[in-house]
């Protein structure tokens, strides 16, 4: 069984859609209750059994990379005042655990920035979790659901394993929206908030109006990828905006290994979007402080 342990997170975007709170601080620092919002993806992660992760960003994002750092004064202050438990709450990473950061250099689209972290991911499999997209940790468990049963998934039959959710009919035009085969041409009329479920996948419509679409299962923000999707992203030639899609290389990869899509378990917001990100700030906090008490 091929076991996935290292990851992408692509955190290179300027984060305009996050303005003015992302002008001086990376929409991926922003809080969501008590922790960054890249804070719980990183989580996820780890749970999920990731032991080394690559951020790949760009000159002005080094603040991501100093919070999964260890600063030795603040630690060494915090310890001299008594206050251990503040100081190794600070320092969370389990020490099997590597987080690594490569600069992506140009801004030529999600394929790229994926296909920057090759020279750290080398010949591994992955799993690419995009940071504006964090799933609710209070009612899944992050250790079996969502990507880490993409990831056992993955173990099993070698299928890169994409997530996906279905959307209101009004929210069809905004994501890239999953072709299903016609023996699986109904399961996005089936109820899977309860488990997850994987299966074959025949394309991706990039956000298609409601009466073109295949269906309403949208893309999350999660992948679990062969090792073969960095040749094809290697090959793939800059489409809409000038950018390497990773769409296309995904098409590509179906036509050849095969793809699943993996519906999602629980709740998603997305953190990259003002009104989503206000909304999952108020949630994230109205858990934490009902478990404060």
């Amino acid at each position: 069984m091929k076991k996935i342990t290292h990851a992408v997170i692509p955190v290179a975007g300027f984060g305009t859609r996050m303005l003015p709170l992302s002008k001086s601080v990376p929409k991926e620092l922003l809080p969501l209750g008590n922790r960054p919002a890249i804070h719980y993806v990183v989580e996820e992660a780890i749970a999920a059994g990731i032991k080394h992760i690559v951020l790949v960003g760009h000159a002005q994002k080094s603040a991501i990379e100093n919070y999964f750092d260890i600063n030795a004064e603040l630690d060494n202050q915090l310890r001299a005042k008594g206050k251990d438990t503040l100081a190794d709450s600070l320092n969370w990473l389990p020490e099997d655990v590597t987080v690594s950061m490569i600069r992506q250099g140009k801004p030529l689209g999600l394929g790229h920035a994926v296909l920057a972290a090759r020279p750290i991911i080398g010949e591994h499999d992955f799993a690419v979790l995009l940071p504006d997209v964090v799933l609710d940790p209070f009612t899944t468990d992050i250790t079996t659901d969502n990507l880490a049963f993409m990831i056992e998934a993955f173990a099993k039959d070698t299928h890169s394993q994409i997530l996906v959710n279905n959307v209101a009919d009004e929210d069809v035009h905004k994501y890239g929206i999953a072709q299903l085969y016609e023996a699986f041409n109904q399961a996005h009329e089936i109820e899977q908030a309860d488990k997850n479920a994987s299966f074959k996948v025949a394309g991706f419509v990039e956000k298609p109006n409601l009466a073109d679409a295949p269906s309403k299962l949208a893309v999350v923000g999660r992948y679990v990828f062969s090792n073969h999707i960095f040749d094809y992203l290697a090959n793939t030639r800059a489409s809409v905006g000038g950018e390497i899609q990773l769409t296309d290389a995904i098409d590509a990869l179906i036509s050849k290994y095969g793809v699943n899509v993996t519906t999602m378990r629980g709740d998603s917001y997305d953190a990259g979007d003002m009104c989503s990100y206000m909304q999952a700030f108020i949630y994230f906090a109205e858990q934490q402080l009902r478990d404060d008490k």
